[in-house]
């Protein structure tokens, strides 16, 4: 047996409060729907077998309308042939006639009604499974929302993550040290430690260089140092 068991039970529902009392909202509101599309089809062919009864119905009246015409006219007709019994006759039966239509007429009028509440509790079934469906896609926001939000706090707090940044720190410094090493090659001199490493070009340049500047500074001590004993020999003589 499903949530309703008749078609005002789900017109009067109150999903929210179904909702709020459910353990499971998603298997209700699942179950909800699912009972709504039920009804509507079964309420919609219920509505179509009616509306082709109407038909027929309003078929039939138009017959004995037009019988009951006929008999009117036949009436007329044996009358004017003085023919009072035939005419008695006819209007009897045109009587009939309209008697059926009569009773056809409340018929269709109760059909009628019928079928007019049956489109009105059809448009309210249908706002209210559109309001279960809308309900429904709420749901499955949150659900997504919170099962994303649950794993982004599982990575935050996975001591796996923690112990992989500390590992990359390791790493890191081993890279600082190399790169450490090779900057001191570029200062022109091979780093602590290491004596026998091959001195590089730029240090093989700058060090002949620098021996090219002693060798001008220490002409210039010879040229002024010999300029001062030629004039000590000069002063002697």
């Amino acid at each position: 047996m499903g949530i309703f068991s008749r078609l005002s039970d789900i017109i009067n529902s109150n999903i929210n409060a179904m909702l709020d009392k459910a353990e499971n909202p998603e298997k209700i509101i699942r179950l909800i729907i699912q009972e709504m599309e039920d009804t509507l089809v079964e309420v919609r062919a219920t509505a179509a077998k009616s509306i082709a009864e109407k038909k027929e119905l309003e078929r039939k009246r138009s017959s004995l309308e037009a019988d009951a015409a006929e008999w009117a006219r036949r009436a007329e007709y044996a009358l004017s042939k003085d023919r009072e019994d035939l005419a008695r006759g006819a209007l009897l039966a045109k009587r009939r006639a309209n008697e059926a239509v009569g009773a056809i007429q409340e018929e269709l009028d109760a059909l009628e009604d019928a079928l007019t509440k049956t489109g009105s509790d059809l448009e309210r079934l249908q706002a209210k499974l559109d309001e279960a469906k809308a309900k429904q896609a709420a749901l499955n926001r949150r659900r997504e929302t919170a099962l994303g939000r649950e794993k982004v706090r599982r990575h935050l707090y996975d001591p796996r993550v923690d112990a992989a940044l500390d590992r990359y720190e390791t790493v890191q410094r081993k890279v600082d040290e190399i790169e450490g090493r090779v900057e001191a090659f570029d200062l022109g001199g091979a780093p602590a430690g290491r004596p026998d490493q091959p001195q590089t070009l730029d240090g093989a340049f700058a060090e002949l260089e620098t021996e090219g500047q002693i060798e001008q500074e220490l002409e210039k001590i010879r040229r002024r140092l010999s300029g001062t004993r030629s004039d000590g020999n000069g002063a002697s003589a």
